[in-house]
């Protein structure tokens, strides 16, 4: 056989492999030689869920009548759940039966829901900086990215007089992603608002990417559901992965008016099949029964005093910072005597042994920022302190 018979097809040559994916790589090496990397760049929650969660899936597993293929719209217990945790946190009335759509995680939902609405050489609109997948599946799916800037001095909320001037005749889809990531923007009402407005005017879907809205806030969450018409033209996606720590289950959830479920549905049906049972009951526990002191507990307490750490190593490294943000994440701008952020991050890999997030992964907008998680043990994050002081003092 020839050699090089073989292709990949065309849309790979739009997109390259996840940055994560490739830098772990490198750790992994790193830590394999004996470095010790500190890794203080990915969104992986460090604590367990609910131990009531956790016996609801090993008591479910054992079960032998719950191995078979289970229903792609989710079970009626996790749909039910889902309602219910909306209207509790979030105020907003939804029909389990309807309005409701269990899901693989939210990469599994970007790719159904631009399935959906998405021919090939439409356009869709991406925040920049914004979350990657966002950009590579529309990229994939034939879809062309129009970036709509956000900035540190528009408060990283969409301007809505810029969005306004662009050619919107082609766009189907918008991204959006309050409490945001990666720079822990704040949702806002009012932008929620003029985004229902703006879905309107234009015909556009607006898809809100909601994650977030747990960490490290006491003050009223936030969905964009919550505004009167959204769920017309809007859809919203939630996730058990950050505030119920269970990144690894790929339980995420989307909700919306009952047309475009059936839509969403007819892609979802004839590529994936229903989570595991005993997940989906678990996640149902989690949902129902995580209280008020749990959410405190886990989502503030126990990030507080790692995000006091970010912030002492945003300083050591130079970094100026908006205190307000919330999430999970520190964003902090480099200081002007660096050529670009790479020259940062790389030289703290290298030399303190800790892997910090380069901007410029999140958009060409966040080119002379960082990131910190804070999804480390506090010591952990002390002991990068102490790397980056030392690194400091050379």
């Amino acid at each position: 056989m020839e050699k090089n018979v073989f292709k990949p097809a065309d849309r790979l040559a739009s997109v390259e492999e996840y940055y994560f994916s490739r830098k772990l790589k490198e750790v992994a090496r790193l830590n394999a030689e004996g470095r010790d990397i500190i890794s203080l760049a990915i969104g992986s929650p460090d604590m367990p869920p609910s131990s009531e969660a956790i016996d609801v899936l090993c008591r479910e597993a054992v079960k032998a009548d719950g191995h078979g293929y289970q229903p792609i719209i989710g079970t009626p217990e996790l749909r039910t759940a889902i309602a219910a945790f909306y209207q509790r946190w979030y105020g907003v009335s939804l029909n389990p039966a309807t309005e409701i759509q269990p899901l693989i995680g939210s990469k599994e939902g970007i790719l159904h829901v631009t399935l959906a609405f998405v021919n090939p050489g439409d356009q869709v609109l991406v925040p920049n900086p914004g979350y990657p997948t966002y950009t590579s599946l529309s990229r994939l799916l034939g879809a062309e990215v129009v970036n709509y800037d956000l900035t540190e001095a528009g408060g990283w909320q969409p301007d809505f007089d810029a969005l306004e001037a662009m050619d919107l005749s082609r766009v189907k889809l918008m991204w959006t992603n309050y409490p945001h990531m990666p720079t822990g923007a704040q949702a806002r009402r009012k932008t929620y608002e003029r985004l229902v407005d703006f879905a309107r005017k234009h015909g556009i879907v607006v898809v809100n990417d909601n994650p977030y809205s747990f960490i490290l806030n006491q003050g009223e969450r936030l969905s964009i559901l919550q505004i009167p018409g959204a769920k017309d033209c809007c859809i919203e996606f939630n996730s058990m992965s950050k505030s119920f720590n269970m990144p690894g289950w790929r339980v995420g959830m989307l909700a919306t008016n009952a047309e475009f479920i059936t839509w969403i549905l007819k892609v979802k049906t004839n590529i994936d099949s229903g989570t595991f049972r005993a997940i989906q009951l678990a996640a149902a526990e989690a949902l129902t029964n995580s209280t008020d002191e749990w959410h405190m507990q886990f989502n503030v307490r126990t990030y507080a005093p790692r995000r006091t750490i970010a912030e002492e190593i945003m300083t050591e490294l130079g970094c100026t910072f908006d205190p307000n943000q919330t999430g999970m994440f520190l964003w902090g701008r480099i200081p002007d005597g660096y050529d670009n952020v790479e020259e940062l991050t790389e030289r703290v890999l290298h030399e303190a042994r800790v892997f910090i997030a380069p901007g410029f992964i999140f958009g060409s907008n966040g080119k002379r920022y960082i990131r910190i998680s804070l999804c480390a043990k506090t010591e952990k994050m002390r002991e990068a302190l102490e790397r980056i002081r030392a690194l400091k003092e050379k």
